[in-house]
């Protein structure tokens, strides 16, 4: 996993501080790769500030329906019977490409009005950015370290009165992935699973969670073989903001093909379900489903594609394509390969 920025516990002891004290900077950044923690974190200093989303002095903003102009409009709007006004921007883009109308507005902003910014990237060398730091609050909410997740589960199993080791805590990990959103997601589900129980166990674990890059790997082969170029790409970029690593994701690509042509061969030389299985080293009820993926190609296609994964990974490691792009070349090519007949 990608190492970590090390002020977050700092920043987000900070904001807590401000929320309890009800002392509040004029305007709030929360950044970052991990939606979890940067929704959570919204979410609580929109409570805080403005306790209704439906009141008339709480405005919210996104993409590119966020005006720079309008937003000031709205901030130098007084409140209506209240002391202050909550203006939420999210996604606008204004911390990674620049807003200079904007960040020159937040040098000196209305006195009735409270900002709060919540995007996923930013570029620290724009004016929004640079403004904000001097003027307002901001955090970065990355990727968490694996120790810091496995602290952040055992906290919430044993917020629920129950127990799960640190063999199952890493299982855990390793079946669903480090997306904090996902993790909270089969945690729940857990939980109901052993609502009698007072230990979850990796047993529980392979049960209920879900393996979701097996599963999105799957489901991305099944929209190349279908040839929906779209929906495979879709997929990729899922398994990117879940933070898999390209290199990886073209790994397991490969290693799909190589399955098919495997079964493809056997098959064609009447081998049975169980000899195939046995032989490719992949549970019997997987063999229809690599077989029948493999009918949607020629031998052709699919040594092609296995040759598309090997040059493309030989090309990143030489320095001539970027990791995200290649994959996503191998992904596009792939579906549009002509079905046989």
């Amino acid at each position: 996993m990608a190492s970590k920025t090390t002020d977050f516990p700092v920043k987000q002891r900070q904001l807590n501080e401000d929320i309890k004290s009800g002392t509040f900077k004029r305007c709030y950044l929360i950044y970052g790769e991990e939606a979890y923690l940067r929704n959570q974190n919204r979410d609580k200093l929109v409570k805080a500030l403005s306790g209704d989303v439906n009141s008339m002095n709480f405005n919210r903003y996104e993409g590119d329906a966020a005006d720079p102009a309008q937003i000031i409009d709205m901030a130098e709007t007084m409140p209506f019977l209240s002391d202050k006004r909550v203006i939420l921007v999210e996604n606008s883009g204004f911390f990674k490409n620049g807003c200079p109308e904007l960040a020159e507005y937040l040098k000196a902003p209305s006195e009735t009005t409270f900002f709060i910014f919540a995007e996923k990237e930013v570029d620290k060398r724009k004016d929004m950015y640079k403004v904000l730091s001097k003027t307002g609050f901001e955090m970065s909410c990355d990727a968490q370290d694996e120790n810091t997740l496995k602290t952040w589960i055992a906290s919430k199993v044993r917020n629920e009165g129950k127990t799960i080791s640190p063999r199952a805590l890493a299982f855990m990990l390793e079946r669903v992935g480090t997306d904090m959103s996902n993790i909270s997601t089969e945690l729940e589900k857990l939980i109901c699973y052993c609502l009698d129980k007072n230990e979850i166990t990796e047993g529980d674990i392979d049960a209920v969670c879900a393996n979701w890059l097996t599963n999105r790997i799957f489901a991305m082969t099944d929209a190349i073989a279908d040839q929906n170029q779209k929906r495979a790409i879709d997929l990729y970029y899922d398994l990117l903001a879940l933070k898999e690593p390209p290199a990886k994701i073209l790994a397991l690509i490969a290693r799909q093909f190589n399955l098919m042509l495997q079964a493809k061969e056997l098959s064609s030389n009447h081998r049975d379900n169980s000899t195939i299985a046995s032989a490719l080293k992949i549970a019997p009820f997987l063999v229809s489903k690599y077989t029948g993926w493999a009918r949607n190609f020629t031998f052709e296609e699919l040594k092609a594609a296995l040759e598309m994964c090997v040059s493309n990974d030989e090309a990143v490691k030489t320095g001539k394509l970027d990791y995200v792009i290649s994959v996503e070349m191998v992904i596009v090519k792939c579906a549009s390969l002509k079905k046989s007949q």
